[in-house]
Formats: C-alpha cells, structure tokens, sequence
C-alpha cells in the first residue's frame, strides 16, 4: 500500500508561455493557463491548483509566472499565499522557472522533494494521477529524478516518448521503471511501432525530484546557468532580492528543463519514470481542443461549440467552433473544420492544420497588426 502525502513534497506550478499555437484564444496578456480553453467551466491554471490541493495543502504550493500575469494568477488562486508566488520580470523556459522554485525551496525547507506540473494540462481521473505522484515522491526520496510518462492512449505524433526500461525495486514505488531513452515528437509509422512495443509512455513534463539532486545535476549539466539561479535564490528572501535580479536575470540562459536535467540524468541511468495511467492531454493546439469536446460529447460527426452556441449553425460539417462575439457562424459541407471568432480576429483552419497557427502568429509579429497578439 502506498504512504499517505508526505510532507515535505512541495509542488511547483510554471505558469507561463503564450500558447501560440492557440491564437487568437492565448494571447500573450491572457495565455491559455488563464482562460476556460477546453470549455470545462475551470481554467486550466484553478484545475492545476486543484489537482494537486490533496497532495500538498494550500501552503506547499509555488507558482511561477510573469510579472504581466500576477494580478490576474492572485485573482483565480486567492488561497496561494504571498511568500509562493515567484514572478519573473522576462520568461527563461522551463529551467529557471523549475530550478529558481527548487533552489528557493531547498533553502526554506531543507530536503524537500519538488515536483513540477504545468498549469496548461487537462487531466482527469485525478485519483491515479495522485497515486502516481505518490510513487514519483518515493522514488525521489531513494535518490532518483523522476518523471511521470502517460500510457498512450493512440499512436499520437503531437507528443514525445519515453522510453521505459527495467524496474526499479523501490519500497512504495512498484511501478517504477528505468528512462531508457527520451524521444522527440515521431512520425505517424514511428509512433505506431512504439505504441504497439508496449515500451514507450507519452512525455508529459512532469519532474518530481529532491531539491538538492535537481540542483546538484542542474549544476553538473549547466554550471555557469546553476550559478545565476543560486545566486538569485540566495537573495530571494532578502532586502537584496531585487538588485540581484536585476542584474543576474538578464543574463540566464533561456533552455528546457529536458535538456539541462532530464535527458542527462536519463544517459546516466538515473531517472526513473511512473508510468501514468489517467487522462492527460498538453491542449497544445485546437486539434486537441477538439479531440478533447469530441471525446467528451462521444460524437464525432457534427461541429461541438463552444461558447455562443445558439449562434452557430452547421449542416453536414465535423469540427469545432469557438465564439467570444454576437456573429452569426454559419458551416456547411466542411469535414474537421476549427473557427474561433474573437473580437479583433477570426481564424479559419481544419484539424490537420492546426500546427499551421504557430506560423501565422510569426507572420502577424512583422505585420501592420502586432497589437492583435
């Protein structure tokens, strides 16, 4: 039987990013991990918040996010005390944002384990996600940096694989097996083969640790990067905070947690990965926003809505149709369509595209109409 939640397991909340493969619904004044985008009646940083409640109580729980986004972060989290809430004047990918949390923490509460979770994920059957945190917290504390894979549900090519090798025998951690080999985003016969091998768990960007380990390879892996953070960690909780900032933030480098920890470790034989076995989807463009309606509505064949329901009709058409306006939407005779109509910008794509939206945010940021970003 497992252990009840240990308490010295701190979660860390990144909230940052503008989800650009979203536009024009994430904008970079109101991002994904702000807004109801999956239409569940929650946004996706509250669902974050209270997924991990259970595990950590209200006082273990650090968010990370930009300066631009505090009021609004307070606003949906009242509960999240003062003294956890870490602002970043300039976004530095997901190593600072982790290794920043972590190194405050260490110094707060000697020997804590870490654990980071992302607050733009959808997932569900929250009883097995926190079983699966439970066995990640164990397997930390025997010394291990942990991750927590997904048992894919269909050979996706919108995420990347972990190759999962040999258990480790760890006390209250049955199903944790050795990282053999991570994997960026296949093709379609590659993520076939993995699927059908039984081997492979979706990366789902979950990294539970001990403070002091994370930091200790972070620091192996990207010293010159460990430096700055420490040194800001040091000052964090004193009058000197803000000077040191100043002048040390500017001059971190700006790198994926995966590459300066992670996939490291993993060379090393020293990542442990729980495989997961809950519903999890990273809502990375509309094409998984409208795989997650169609899922839910257990019909494929006709357009899911949401918002101004009442003002879209469709005949003969599949997809989805997203409505922040009074504008009449009007579908016909169009398989796997997305519209999302907002105030300042309409965009038009099918399902195949939806990567696409990434590309024409680029065209917009050189183009006469920037502010629509």
């Amino acid at each position: 039987m497992l252990a009840s939640n240990p308490d010295h397991f701190y979660a860390v909340i990144p909230a940052g990013g503008v989800g650009s493969r979203l536009w024009p619904l994430s904008r970079a004044d109101r991002p994904k991990f702000l807004r109801d985008i999956a239409g569940t009646g929650s946004t996706l940083l509250r669902s974050t918040w209270e997924r991990l409640v259970p595990l950590t109580g209200e006082d273990r729980i650090m968010v990370v996010t930009g300066q631009s986004h505090a009021a609004e972060v307070r606003e949906q989290l009242p509960e999240l005390q003062d003294e956890n809430i870490v602002l970043e004047s300039e976004g530095r990918d997901s190593t600072v944002a982790i290794g920043l949390a972590a190194a405050i923490l260490e110094r707060r509460h000697p020997g804590a384990v870490v654990g980071s979770f992302a607050a733009d994920h959808l997932i569900s059957a929250g009883g097995r996600f926190r079983r699966a945190v439970r066995e990640a917290v164990r397997a930390a504390d025997e010394g291990h940096i942990v991750t927590i894979g997904i048992q894919p549900m269909a050979a996706s090519t919108a995420f990347g694989y972990i190759r999962a090798g040999e258990p480790f025998e760890i006390h209250g951690a049955p199903s944790a097996r050795q990282v053999d080999e991570f994997v960026e985003k296949p093709n379609s016969a590659t993520a076939s083969r993995y699927v059908a091998s039984g081997e492979y768990l979706w990366n789902a960007g979950m990294f539970i640790a001990k403070a002091s380990r994370l930091l200790d390879e972070l620091a192996e892996n990207a010293p010159e990067l460990a430096v700055g953070i420490n040194a800001i960690a040091d000052a964090w909780d004193t009058e000197n905070r803000d000077s040191v900032v100043a002048e040390i933030w500017p001059t971190l480098e700006k790198i994926a947690i995966d590459y300066t920890v992670a996939e490291p470790a993993a060379k090393k034989g020293a990542l442990a990965v729980i495989p997961g076995f809950f519903g999890w989807d990273d809502v990375g463009d509309f094409a998984a926003i409208t795989r997650v309606h169609q899922a839910a509505a257990a019909c494929a064949h006709e357009v899911q809505v949401i918002g101004e329901a009442d003002r879209v009709v469709s005949t003969n058409a599949t997809g989805i149709v997203i409505s922040e306006t009074d504008r009449v939407i009007a579908v016909a005779g169009i398989k796997n369509i997305i519209v999302v109509d907002t105030e300042d910008a309409l965009l038009i794509t099918d399902r195949s595209n939806a990567q696409q939206v990434k590309d024409i945010v680029n065209l917009l940021k050189s183009s006469e109409h920037p502010e629509v970003l």
